[in-house]
């Protein structure tokens, strides 16, 4: 024990503590290990040269100065108590919180490594206690623990010596406690609180801060920690006892239970404790009497019953009083309970019944405490049984008897009925309480706020009614969870305490608004105080001269000290308007003079006491001079202690030891009906204050108390925006303003207004229409049954308001070294919340949410954003754009700006953008569900058979929902989903290249049978191409993605049309004027790119499919020359036989008219890329100085040169696939034909290369306007010359006005195509011979210009795709569908009979 026992160097017997006490066993210096290191000083100083700030009372007045030292030793035995207290707290949390009186110690305790691992043996020499070790045969017990015990009795004790020591310095305590309160008790001659409030608060805060420590003493198992010690110091030294052995006995002893043995050292003070406590009863029942503090305006800076007086003094001593009612309830509560004689005075049965009736508990300290009813009917109420006995056996006069006998019956009354009734009323009681400080300290703070300058003069008043809701708001709490066993039934009740409480938030934020009010104007406090004491000064002096104290004749002592006190309030500083806060003024001195003057006057053995002086000044009519000298006491501590002061009165830093009921109570009030937002600030400032709970001499306290603190901070802050996030959902919900966002389709409405204006009059009882389907009228929202929705949205706009602007102005929470700062915390809320909501509506139950509604989602939660925007100092718009970018942008977000971001920040961007376009890829392009994703040309978009996820294809892929995609994800989300469809397109190309040059041969071979017209060779050369079925799927699917793509840019252009129009039309403009070069420059290409993705280049495919070839250097050999008759090949496929035309969509069953679409833009991007290669190997080839003469106008002539060779292959393939397609047509197979010929007719106008004749020098059209008469028209002999749609569909989509396509509804089926072909059979039958016999090939004019060609192609995308057009040039690009009305022009001359003439309009 050479570290523990620091006051001990030996335990041997010269220096045991049995031995004649030693001076550091009496003096303060032993405590110097419990007292905070502002105390340690003076106390070793004091020790050892007898002086202090007041030694120069000891030269001339011995025991003056002794007394006055007392009151100083006073203080730091209650610093002592917290210490010893402190410790064992500390023990009983390492040991498991144990029940030594019950003697049940849970497996956490033996494994703490404070006591050895052997229950057996210290559990049985705790239940012998007092008996020593060597009565209880401990070998017979267990004999193999106590083999253990021997073997290790070193170690066991020095885990031991600590408390051990512990146990010493509370029987160190007990004496020297006990000798000051007997001192004090003894000596002073008035302890009453309007005489002596100084000494008597000394007194009686040591006097509680003796009783906590030995109750709580109860708590650690003090027996066993003494036994087990004693037999380990046996084991190790011989069968000895340790030397303070017996001496700890007899103190343990005395003091089990402790409210024995303190009844018994206390008996002596217990006349002054009674007087005490019936004069603090006044106090005590004005605080318990909730009306009368409000009627009469005890807490209200202004005059109760007469509002315009600013100033209240009617009760201005009773009111500063209120400041120590928590002290005198704890007074009654304690001195009654260990002086039970004191209850047998008459007045103190009421004094008793109020505080007991309020209180279940008595906290020892912190959050250990005693059940109060129990040990009360346990150690108070026999003692008045037994004095009701001895008074009805008469041994006192009848007289004084019967009294005696009267109240001791009333108050064993009291204690049996009151525990009953605090189960009952405290809660209400509280609760009453409660919500009278609500109103009160509401009240102060409009008040003071208003009128600052009145703070100062009620300084008082605001401790009071800040120490009566700290009494409260710790009550409440400390009575959570407590159940109690009534006094005549063995089951426990738990008190009903409401976890719901909505008046806690308003006490936690009317006491932080009137602190902060305190800080606010300190230096007007400070101010007032300091006139005070300076007008003080010449009272005090007055007083001194008035011829009673001249009568008095001091002693100079005394006398000196007076004019000490004068010296100091004279030599106060001026305070001088707004100089007030730069003064600095020390008045400890002052008061360590006055408490010296009031030790010596209130000290039965001095001659000068407090009676001769009140006697001495009460002649003059003014205050006595000790009332003067208080009041300047008191006022002196709001110069230089104000902070302490607004702490002792407004700290909650207890709450700590409660901090996770405060979590529950808060989540609990803080949203619900009652609760304000402003209350956050208040609930998160009380854990600033949680680390000063920790004790110093406990040094792991000090961190832990410190994290616990930032843990619920950080705790409630996860609740605020928990409840910030319920908000913002609540309004973003289809409750909320998704139920302002209803509107009615134009069919609704149509009818809505038919059904309103029927009805001359309606209803003013019911917001609905009489047979109007349901819709509401206008105005439906204020009507009774929909109003409470509507206070639903006002309320939760309101408190989102609120809470952002409270969030916004609170200033940061600092805990420690933790900074919180609440306006970040709500910015990462909020956006935190957008981005999860955001990847949450991405999604729906089924599958992908579609865009439209994406988008109106993003609004609504948007809409609300903004409106939190406009109460909050931060750009949160900005916020939401870098989420949108972050989700649009897949890759690093660092790349787009010039700054770097951290790593974690550039990882998993553009997950939102990622999900959309692996869904459009699966579901559309590659149809991996097997939904019949068929493309429409007419209607542009995409169908499936049945839906994909929750919608069909065509709900998702129009344009409108593609704008909306462009709007959402901008043009990151479209590049995006464009590199993923040129990938996949990249694959398929490969692919077609692959079976290019796998089947090389077979082809070359059949494009020679194709020349030389060996038909039978051809035949045989195409049966042998490998997989040429699954070549035409990959073109189909490459198709489909090309188709896709088309439509993604024209909605990326309409979007950026509609919000960048002059970047649109630049973009436009620079398209039409750019040069045509190859090589091209890298600025070009890239131009060209951002054209061609926002749809205004001219060729979006060929340009498309260029693109992807250049990327991963396709078209780079010969076998690409085979491309015309590899396509033309695929006429000889069974695809077609299982395919139909369909008029509603304007493509086929299969989709294979996407196959058109990839032919023309394969066959375009090859000769592009083949072109391009060849100059560039040819300007590599020539040097400088010998260009030929026909390089020089390179500009324009490679541009005309690949539209040739382009026009060229496409005409090729025309040629030798109408020669397939005629050639396998026979009377039993010819279902095929018609979807073959459609084909390509559709090709030829679809391609912007080809003339829409191209195909009348193979194929007469007089078949083709048949098979769409067909198609379009159940009356085939129906002149196609006329516009009507019902007549002939095919004109009509092209030639009709947009009001009569609109109207437009195909009478023709959409289904397969084998009814129409055998309802013609006979008509291809008739033509067939002739058809195929015309081998000539007529090449059509190549005279078409640059411009026309290019105009052409721009139309090519509003032009129709399903049936016959004018075969001119000049009518191929100019009847788009954006046509006003019927064409001019017929596109037949002649009858339907007759030779078909085409009128070409040059």
């Amino acid at each position: 024990m050479a570290n523990s026992r620091q006051y001990y160097p030996s335990l041997d017997e010269s220096a045991s503590p049995t031995s004649a006490r030693s001076r550091e066993w009496e003096g303060p210096s032993r405590w110097t290990e419990y007292l905070g290191p502002e105390m340690a000083p003076s106390v070793s100083s004091r020790s050892s040269k007898h002086t202090s700030a007041d030694g120069h009372v000891q030269s001339s007045a011995a025991g003056a100065s002794t007394k006055a030292l007392n009151i100083q030793w006073v203080v730091q035995m209650i610093e002592v108590a917290e210490g010893i207290m402190a410790k064992m707290y500390r023990l009983n949390q390492i040991l498991e919180y144990p029940d030594p009186v019950g003697h049940v110690f849970s497996e956490a305790f033996w494994k703490a490594g404070v006591f050895p691992n052997h229950p057996r043996i210290c559990t049985l020499l705790s239940k012998k206690f007092p008996e020593n070790f060597t009565k209880s045969q401990l070998e017979r017990i267990d004999k193999f623990s106590l083999d253990s015990l021997q073997d290790g009795a070193e170690l066991h004790l020095q885990s031991l010596e600590p408390w051990i020591q512990l146990l010493l310095d509370l029987m160190a305590f007990r004496e020297q406690a006990l000798r000051l309160i007997l001192d004090l008790s003894s000596t002073v001659i008035t302890l009453l609180p309007h005489q002596n409030s100084l000494i008597l608060h000394a007194f009686m805060d040591l006097f509680c801060a003796f009783v906590r420590v030995n109750l709580f003493a109860e708590k650690i198992p003090r027996k066993m920690l003494l036994q087990v010690y004693n037999l380990l110091h046996a084991l190790s030294r011989n069968d000895r006892d340790c030397d303070f052995y017996h001496r700890l006995v007899q103190f343990i002893d005395s003091y089990d239970p402790p409210l024995k043995g303190l009844q018994e050292d206390l008996n002596f003070v217990s006349p002054r404790i009674g007087e005490v406590l019936e004069a603090v009863g006044p106090s005590i029942f004005l605080s318990a009497d909730t009306r009368k503090l409000r009627n009469e305006g005890f807490l209200s800076p202004y005059h109760p019953r007469f509002p315009d007086i600013l100033t209240n003094s009617a009760h201005p001593m009773r009111a500063q009083d209120l400041a120590n009612v928590t002290s005198y309830r704890e007074w009654v509560l304690l001195g009654y309970l260990v002086c039970p004689d004191e209850l047998l005075r008459v007045t103190s049965i009421d004094i008793a019944l109020v505080v007991l009736k309020e209180n279940l508990v008595v906290t020892l300290f912190r959050d250990e405490y005693i059940m109060l009813h129990e040990d009360y009917q346990l150690y108070v109420l026999p003692r008045v049984l037994e004095s009701k006995k001895m008074a009805k056996s008469g041994r006192t006069k009848q007289k004084e008897a019967d009294l005696e006998y009267s109240v001791a019956k009333q108050v064993e009354k009291m204690i049996s009925e009151v525990h009953d009734q605090a189960l009952q009323l405290c809660d209400t009681i509280h609760r009453e309480r409660r919500i009278l400080l609500k109103q009160e300290i509401g009240r102060m703070v409009l008040f003071f706020t208003d009128q600052p300058s009145l703070l100062a003069p009620n300084i008082q008043m605001v401790f009071s009614a800040l120490a009566l809701a700290q009494s409260e708001v710790l009550w409440y709490f400390q009575h959570a969870g407590i159940a109690s066993s009534r006094s005549k039934a063995t089951r426990v009740i738990p008190v009903d305490i409401d976890p719901n409480d909505p008046t806690i938030g308003f006490l936690l934020d009317g006491m932080d608004r009137l602190c902060c009010l305190v800080r606010k104007y300190i230096a007007a406090a400070r101010g007032y105080a300091l006139s005070y004491l300076s007008s003080s000064a010449g009272r005090i002096r007055y007083l001194m001269g008035t011829p009673g104290i001249v009568a008095l004749d001091l002693d100079p002592t005394l006398k000196g000290l007076f004019q000490r006190i004068v010296q100091h309030l004279e030599t106060i500083p001026k305070s001088q308007g707004e100089n007030v806060s730069a003064i600095t003024c020390d008045l400890s001195e002052f008061r360590k003079d006055w408490l010296s003057i009031l030790m010596i006057v209130t000290s039965s053995r001095s001659s000068i006491n407090i009676r001769h002086l009140e006697k001495a000044t009460v002649s003059t009519g003014k205050e006595g001079l000790l009332s003067e000298g208080n009041a300047a006491y008191n006022w002196s501590r709001c110069v230089d202690e104000i902070e302490s002061q607004l702490s002792k009165h407004g700290s909650l830093k207890k709450l700590y030891f409660y901090h996770q009921h405060l979590t529950t109570v808060f989540r609990n009030t803080m949203f619900g009906p009652e609760g304000r937002p402003q209350h956050c600030c208040a609930w998160l400032s009380v854990a600033s204050s949680f680390p000063e709970c920790a004790s110093l001499i406990i040094p792991e306290e000090v961190t832990k108390f410190g994290r616990d603190a930032v843990l619920y901070v950080e705790s409630l802050i996860e609740s605020i925006m928990g409840g910030l996030e319920g908000l913002i959902n609540i309004l973003d919900s289809e409750g909320g303003f998704g139920a302002l966002e209803s509107q009615l389709l134009p069919e609704q409405a149509a009818a809505y207004l038919n059904n309103a204006s029927r009805i001359s009059a309606p209803s003013m009882k019911s917001p609905r229409v009489v047979g109007g389907g349901g819709f509401t009228l206008p105005g439906h929202e204020s009507y009774p049954e929909n109003n409470k929705s509507i206070k639903m949205l006002e309320a939760a706009i309101q408190r989102l308001t609120n809470l952002c602007s409270i969030l916004n102005d609170m200033e940061p929470i600092c805990v420690i070294n933790h900074v919180f700062v609440l306006r970040e915390y709500m910015r990462e809320c909020i956006l935190g919340n957008f981005k999860r909501r955001f990847l949450t509506a991405l999604q729906t139950d089924n599958d992908l949410q579609r865009p439209s509604v994406l988008e109106s989602l993003i609004r609504r939660h948007m809409g609300i954003v903004h409106l939190a925007e406009q109460h909050v100092s931060m750009d949160l718009t900005q916020g939401i754009r870098e989420i949108l970018l972050t989700e649009a942008f897949s890759g690093p977000v660092s790349s787009l700006h010039l700054f770097e971001k951290p790593a974690e920040q550039q990882q998993n961007t553009g997950s939102a953008v990622e999900v959309v376009c692996n869904w459009y890829m699966d579901n559309i392009i590659k149809d991996v569900s097997g939904a019949g994703i068929i493309f429409a040309p007419r209607h542009k978009y995409f169908k499936s058979a049945r839906p994909v996820g929750g919608y069909f294809a065509e709900s998702v892929t129009d344009l409108k929902e593609l704008q909306a995609f462009v709007r959402i994800f901008g043009g990151y989300g479209v590049d995006r989903l464009d590199k993923m469809m040129k990938v996949h397109t990249a694959a398929l190309v490969n692919c077609i290249e692959t079976s290019l040059r796998s089947n090389r041969e077979l082809i070359e071979a059949a494009a020679a049978s194709m020349h030389s017209g060996d038909r039978g060779e051809r035949d045989s050369s195409i049966r042998q191409i490998v997989d040429l079925d699954t070549v035409i799927g990959f073109c189909i699917e490459a198709g489909e993605a090309l188709a896709f793509d088309e439509l993604l840019a024209e909605a990326s252009g309409a979007v950026l049309e509609d919000n960048a129009s002059l970047i649109h039309s630049m973009i436009s403009g620079i398209v039409e004027h750019i040069p045509e070069e190859v090589p091209e420059k890298k600025e070009i290409r890239r131009i060209k790119g951002v054209a061609n993705g926002n749809g205004v280049s001219g060729d979006h495919d060929s340009e498309w499919v260029r693109l992807i070839l250049e990327e991963v250097g396709g078209a780079n050999d010969n076998s690409w020359s085979l491309l015309p008759y590899f396509f033309a090949s695929f006429m000889s496929s069974n695809a077609w036989n299982t395919t139909g035309f369909n008029i509603e969509t304007g493509g086929f069953s299969n989709n294979i008219h996407c196959l058109a679409r990839c032919i023309s833009a394969v066959i375009a991007g090859s000769e592009y890329v083949r072109l391009q290669r060849e100059y560039q190997q040819q300007n590599q080839s020539l040097s400088n100085g010998h260009q030929s003469s026909e390089n020089l106008d390179s500009e324009f002539q490679p541009r005309v040169s690949a539209e040739a060779s382009i026009k060229s292959s496409m005409l090729l393939f025309i040629k030798f696939a109408a020669s397939i397609v005629l050639d396998s047509w026979n009377e039993a197979n010819r279902s095929h034909l018609v979807a073959k010929l459609i084909f390509l007719d559709q090709l030829c106008e679809s391609s912007p290369y080809l003339p829409r004749s191209s195909l009348e020098s193979h194929v007469p059209y007089t078949i083709l306007r048949s098979i769409y008469t067909q198609y379009y028209s159940n009356t085939p002999s129906t002149p196609l010359a006329t516009a009507s749609p019902h007549h002939s569909p095919s004109v009509s989509l092209i030639h009709a006005s947009p009001s009569m396509k609109t109207s437009t509804t195909p009478r023709g089926s959409g289904g397969g195509s084998s009814t129409a072909a055998a309802a013609d059979s006979g008509y291809f039958k008739g033509s067939s011979s002739s058809l195929y016999s015309q081998e000539h090939y007529n090449e059509p004019e190549a005279g078409n210009s640059r411009s026309s060609e290019n105009n052409k192609s721009k139309q090519r995308g509003n032009s129709r795709r399903s049936g016959p057009l004018d075969y001119s040039t000049t009518h191929k690009g100019g009847s788009g569908s954006n046509s006003t009305g019927p064409s001019p022009l017929p596109r037949f001359a002649v009858s339907r009979s007759g030779p078909i003439s085409y009128k070409q309009h040059n």
